[in-house]
């Protein structure tokens, strides 16, 4: 369904079991970035009611699984601690294009957000099979599917604002590719695209 072209290695879950404190931690903060992104695509694109009622819904969603994930670090006796930076994240935002107009730039917004919602879910997939902790197996297995609903809402509304603007099928194939040479590279420390 989600047409990654590198999975994820199952090994990536000894290097997060070795740490679940930053792998909390880190999850924590790509909830809250995934509300932004929403709540971005409504302030930045106002005059796409379906978009600006669903990424609402979104918002609010994506804040409800930070909140999740807050309190999975409270029970385990942990803190917030500092936003980390995401070298997944940036390395993918490479592949927009500089200097688009408004129509490209919204549908590239919509595949970029769907691209890091289908390897969330890739990943909340790898822990859910994979690691030794009962509680964070359940946890991730239920976060996994709102994930992979996500990545689905983001690319429906890629493809209908995409047409006749760009080729939207084509683009996202070239994403897939460019998004696997990022995930080759990656995969040795305890961030979730990390």
């Amino acid at each position: 369904m989600l047409k990654l072209r590198l999975p994820t290695d199952p090994r990536w879950v000894n290097i997060a079991e070795k740490n679940i404190e930053e792998i909390l931690i880190d999850h924590a903060y790509c909830e809250q970035k995934a509300s932004s992104t929403a709540i971005s695509l409504i302030v930045n694109f106002p005059e796409h009611m379906d978009l600006v009622e669903a990424m609402s819904e979104l918002a609010m969603e994506e804040l409800s699984h930070f909140q999740m994930v807050i309190k999975k670090l409270k029970e385990r006796g942990f803190q917030l601690g500092l936003k980390r930076k995401d070298a997944y994240v940036n390395q993918l935002f490479q592949f927009i294009p500089k200097g688009i107009d408004r129509k490209k730039s919204l549908v590239y917004r919509l595949l970029f957000a769907g691209m890091i919602e289908a390897r969330s879910c890739e990943r909340f997939k790898v822990l859910s099979e994979n690691i030794n902790d009962e509680d964070l197996q359940k946890f991730y297995f239920g976060l996994m599917k709102s994930e992979a609903e996500h990545y689905t809402l983001f690319l429906k509304f890629a493809r209908k604002y995409g047409e006749g603007v760009i080729d939207v099928e084509k683009v996202w194939a070239e994403f897939l590719d460019f998004e696997a040479e990022i995930i080759s590279k990656l995969g040795t420390s305890e961030h979730i695209h990390g």
